[in-house]
């Protein structure tokens, strides 16, 4: 959102789950496998759970075509399942191969993960079948990986799983986990995959150049305690270029030293808290006045097509050497790039997007995606990174195809949605969206609906859940949610109608 302008989770990474190795028996005549499952539970919170099980090929031979068997003792009941094909009848549980994880190969392991209900006693399972041969207990497996795919090749999403991600659930606490690209995941340094639930945090993009302070409302742990209890694992916090450099007449209260030291302040509060912090340049140098100009102006006082490269590139050379060595810190390389609308083309706004420097229609030089990762790596930072598509990050048509070239393999892509923009149904969610999830992580960086109500919410968070993207709602203050997407109207917590759709989706999540 261009905050002002257009309107004037969880326990991170599933972390504090208790692995369980179960013995196995035997459930049938013939011999065992050359197998060993471990069945570890996750976030039991009474009424649920989340089971990740872990398969681990023992011989010299792969598994091919694995099926999975098991049953439960109680009344577990499945609700939905990932990185496999889960179906249950009576209490016998039953999980085939996906498509991209057909074998396992021998010495490797393979974990799939679903959510169940129940009441009662959640005993765990006691045997397990591969195949209809029971598996033999070799020992435990440690904590499972998220997929059996390989990590992506820097630079290159084609090996990447197409399978959705497990969604992190529980109360935050910290510190918040280091995150790193494995496949189409974001996983934390154990290997467990992490989806991101979060709030985007506005204010430090426009105070500082309003002249009004740094932040738009406290930040201070009483603030911090209310975002958890929404059972939130992220935070989303817009920067400005002209504050971060102190350029440009920016007061020095609120700029350069000030301002970074104030930032800084903060990530780490958020991140003793468990929260991983996603940093956006949201407002950038350059005058641009053509089609859907925000204003007139040079300096970094509203949405611009594209960052300056004057600007951007030692923006982001300072942000990474700022917090080099804190993964838990992503960086947004750019909030919502509209170069179409000044190039007057897709092929050449997705041009302009990735090299950047002389795009037709912008009258500064622009730093394109590929030039502020560069700024990025060129500090050894090995943060991960977002890349939002065009037409206000909502088009990722081309994204896969314009993918910048990251020597870490540490981006991903990035995502808007409201209700307004053209990409608002499962239909342009199935054939745009989903593709770029099966290849890369992608995180929703915002997302809202400008009628102070949920409705869009009820239909997209679920598409979004069902194919493991991550996502962060617009936004954490408390502006008139009829003007604007706002979550709440108090920083003690207190929902909108719009906060209180999302509110209630992430406690629907455990």
């Amino acid at each position: 959102m261009r905050p002002r302008a257009r309107f004037a989770a969880v326990a991170a990474a599933l972390g504090g789950f208790t692995a369980a190795v179960v013995p196995l028996t035997a459930t049938a005549a013939a011999p065992p496998a050359a197998c060993t499952v471990s069945y570890a539970v996750s976030n039991d919170w009474g009424s649920g759970f989340t089971a990740a099980i872990t398969i681990t090929d023992t011989g010299s031979a792969p598994l091919s075509s694995w099926t999975l068997g098991y049953g439960y003792s109680g009344n577990q009941t499945l609700q939905s399942g990932w990185n496999g094909t889960w179906s249950q009848s009576g209490n016998a549980v039953t999980v085939t191969a996906p498509s991209w994880a057909a074998t396992i190969a021998a010495g490797a392991s393979y974990t799939t993960d679903a959510n169940f209900g129940y009441s009662g006693t959640n005993t765990a399972p006691t045997a397990f079948t591969v195949n209809g041969l029971a598996c033999g207990s070799g020992g435990a497996v440690g904590s499972p990986s998220p997929s059996a795919s390989p990590s992506s090749s820097p630079g290159s999403s084609s090996s990447s799983s197409p399978s959705p991600s497990p969604t992190s659930t529980g109360t935050p606490g910290g510190p918040a986990p280091a995150l790193h690209v494995s496949g189409n995941h974001l996983v934390d340094a154990s290997g467990r995959v992490v989806t991101l639930h979060g709030v985007d945090r506005s204010g430090p993009e426009f105070a500082c150049v309003q002249g009004t302070g740094i932040f738009d409302g406290p930040v201070d742990q009483t603030s911090v305690s209310a975002m958890t209890s929404w059972k939130i694992n992220a935070v989303r916090v817009p920067l400005n270029e002209d504050c971060w450099l102190g350029t440009n007449g920016v007061a020095a209260a609120y700029a350069g030293a000030n301002y970074i030291a104030a930032i800084k302040a903060y990530v780490a509060l958020l991140e003793q808290n468990g929260l991983d912090v996603v940093l956006d340049l949201h407002w950038t140098d350059g005058v641009y006045t053509g089609n859907s100009s925000g204003c007139s102006g040079a300096t970094a006082v509203c949405q611009k097509p594209m960052p300056d490269a004057a600007g951007a590139v030692p923006f982001w050379t300072s942000v990474a050497q700022t917090f080099k060595g804190d993964d838990a810190v992503v960086f947004d390389l750019f909030n919502e790039p509209y170069p179409e609308r000044a190039t007057g083309s897709e092929s050449s706004g997705w041009n302009c997007w990735l090299n950047g420097g002389s795009c037709p229609g912008i009258g500064y030089s622009v730093a394109g995606m590929q030039a502020m990762d560069n700024a990025v790596r060129s500090t050894g930072a090995t943060n991960v990174v977002m890349a939002g598509g065009l037409a206000y990050a909502n088009d990722l048509t081309q994204w896969l195809t314009y993918e910048p070239y990251d020597p870490t393999g540490n981006i991903v892509a990035s995502w808007h949605s409201y209700n307004f923009n053209t990409c608002s149904n499962s239909s342009c969610w199935s054939s745009q969206i989903a593709p770029v999830a099966a290849k890369v992580p992608l995180v929703t960086g915002e997302l809202g609906e400008n009628d102070c109500a949920h409705g869009y919410l009820d239909s997209l968070l679920p598409y979004l859940d069902s194919i493991g993207v991550s996502y962060l709602a617009w936004t954490w203050n408390t502006w008139p949610c009829g003007s604007g997407p706002a979550l709440i109207s108090s920083y003690d917590g207190t929902p909108t109608g719009f906060g209180a759709g999302y509110k209630a989706h992430l406690a629907s999540l455990g």
